[in-house]
């Protein structure tokens, strides 16, 4: 299959280096359950989330609000959702609908698998300071987000850990078009380092935090799975660590469990017209000739690179507007889903699509109770959701997006809302 992720090159996949995962922890009390589930996936549209979420709610006999479906966004994946700004790259073919009914299938399945083993536990949560994994992508000293949310769960009698989920923001981009093996990129190190310290039988779940902006570009010596080894196996060391720190009186055998979700309209970007986005597409190209020529460091090089593929993606987005394609995407996408879950005294928010890392920071800070917040939960947002200091500086992740800056705080300010009601 086509392994998605990086523009213009014809990826088919040659083997497997590791499998991808769909990995499921179901926690009930009190007559409440929620779900949370991991897939290593690039990420998936809305409306195939619903059908999947809807799938697994009616097999577990549980609400839907209460089913938390992420995406870990590795690029060594097959194509799972086309958006409008990759429809000129024929190195991108549609997603299989087969591989996608399969992936439902695994889900629905994973969940079932997890609701057929219950076991009396109680869960903690902690977190740990990955600084060095990664940071912001676009400039070594701009924002990022160093904390690992790590929620433990453990087994009541025996104290042996069942299952660790893990909230981490960053791009797992150490793998490039160069590579043809499918893999789950860093998370794959980080979770077989947690199976070695914790157990071979530990369920690890990787949520991605919002990392639009963030990713080991300044990290990396090379884009191989020595380095992908490298990067997991420190976020898994840290992480060990502070599951390793947890005190006795933090280990909860009665958490409240509360879930919520709501629908929001966001609003659009104003796209440029054809031959403006044609003019800045060419303005980049040249850009990143100039810098290639001069012999300017890789991340510099790498990152007017991409903002030429932001730009591609700008002209294909004001072609389908032109055509009417845009518009009807985002009718399939709309309205966008942001959900809240409540696990202890902590909550976890989870929000569409490619947020950049001041978004989640902004509702960490936000927020009444301690939070962690999770990305591409819900489903892909046809781009990124950038704040308004990127949107007037453009570049790649800002020429691609669909909906505007603005979109962030919405998504925040509903996020709190959810959480106000639902933690008091």
């Amino acid at each position: 299959m086509t392994l998605c992720g990086y523009p213009h090159v014809a990826r088919v996949s040659t083997g497997i280096h590791d499998p991808l995962l769909a990995s499921a922890l179901l926690l009930e009390h009190a007559g409440t359950r929620l779900l949370m589930i991991a897939l290593d996936l690039v990420f998936l549209s809305p409306p195939t989330v619903r059908n999947i979420r809807k799938r697994v709610a009616a097999a577990l006999q549980m609400p839907e609000a209460g089913v938390l479906i992420s995406c870990t966004h590795t690029h060594s994946g097959p194509v799972t959702c086309l958006a409008p700004g990759c429809q000129n790259d024929p190195a991108w073919p549609p997603p299989d609908p087969d591989y996608l009914s399969w992936v439902g299938d695994q889900v629905v399945a994973a969940a079932r698998e997890a609701a057929a083993h219950p076991v009396a536990a109680e869960l903690a949560w902690t977190s740990a300071d990955a600084r060095g994994v990664g940071g912001n992508r676009l400039s070594p000293n701009g924002v990022t987000d160093p904390e690992c949310g790590l929620l433990a769960v453990r087994n009541a009698q025996t104290k042996a850990i069942l299952a660790v989920s893990m909230i981490y923001a960053m791009h797992p981009t150490v793998l490039h078009e160069d590579s043809t093996l499918v893999s789950s990129d860093f998370p794959h190190y980080a979770r077989l380092h947690l199976r070695e310290c914790l157990g071979e039988n530990v369920i690890v779940l990787y949520h991605t935090a919002p990392c639009g902006n963030q990713s080991p570009r300044y990290f990396v010596t090379g884009q191989t799975f020595a380095e992908a080894e490298r990067l997991g196996r420190k976020l898994g060391a840290v992480a060990a660590a502070a599951l390793g720190g947890i005190r006795t009186a933090d280990w909860n055998p009665a958490p409240a469990l509360v879930s919520a979700l709501s629908r929001v309209e966001l609003p659009r970007r104003s796209l440029p017209k054809l031959a403006a986005a044609r003019a800045q597409l060419e303005d980049y190209r040249s850009r990143y000739a100039q810098l290639k020529a001069a012999g300017a460091p890789h991340p510099a090089v790498r990152t007017a690179e991409c903002a030429v593929f932001g730009a591609e993606e700008s002209v294909a987005l004001a072609e389908a507007e032109a055509g009417g394609v845009l518009a009807r995407m985002i009718a399939e996408y709309a309205p966008v889903e942001v959900q809240v879950l409540r696990i202890g005294d902590v909550a976890v928010a989870g929000l569409p699509g490619e947020c950049f890392v001041e978004y989640g920071l902004a509702l960490k800070q936000g927020a009444s109770r301690r939070t962690f917040v999770i990305s591409l939960v819900n489903g892909e947002l046809l781009g990124y959701i950038v704040t308004p200091e990127a949107a007037a500086a453009g570049g790649y992740e800002a020429t691609n997006a669909v909906f505007a800056p603005e979109a962030g705080a919405v998504m925040v300010r509903t996020a709190l809302s959810l959480m106000d009601r639902m933690c008091k």
